[in-house]
């Protein structure tokens, strides 16, 4: 699918989730994740970060309840357990981790200033 168009499906999540979505997240999924089924990132420490594409990120956010629990957080990708999230209320793009089970009651970590930086 073209850059425009997947660019066209944020801006409707964006309308659905009423937040805007960082601009530096908007752009790594348009031009490197595309509409693949598996996108995939070895972070620095060796772990591999499965990131959602346009089609499926609303999807499990809806799964794992994430704005019902925090929302100002939007779950971007996964490793295992752990799930990879931006911040909605903050103009910037850093990447955040926190394992899913424990979402609402513990502190984020933060991983890397946006996509680009959490690739090793």
């Amino acid at each position: 699918m073209e850059k425009d168009k997947i660019t066209e499906k944020l801006n409707a999540i964006e309308k659905i989730i009423g937040k805007k979505l960082p601009d530096a997240y908007k752009r790594f999924l348009s031009e490197e994740v595309r509409d693949k089924e598996v996108y995939e990132i070895n972070n620095s420490r060796g772990d591999v970060v499965y990131i959602y594409n346009y089609q499926d990120v609303l999807e499990r956010n809806e799964t794992y309840t994430v704005q019902d629990v925090d929302p100002n957080y939007f779950l971007i990708g996964q490793d295992g357990d752990i799930g990879y999230f931006i911040c909605l209320d903050k103009n910037n793009d850093k990447i955040s981790s926190l394992d899913l089970g424990a979402l609402g009651s513990l502190d984020m970590d933060e991983e890397a200033t946006d996509l680009y930086d959490l690739r090793a």
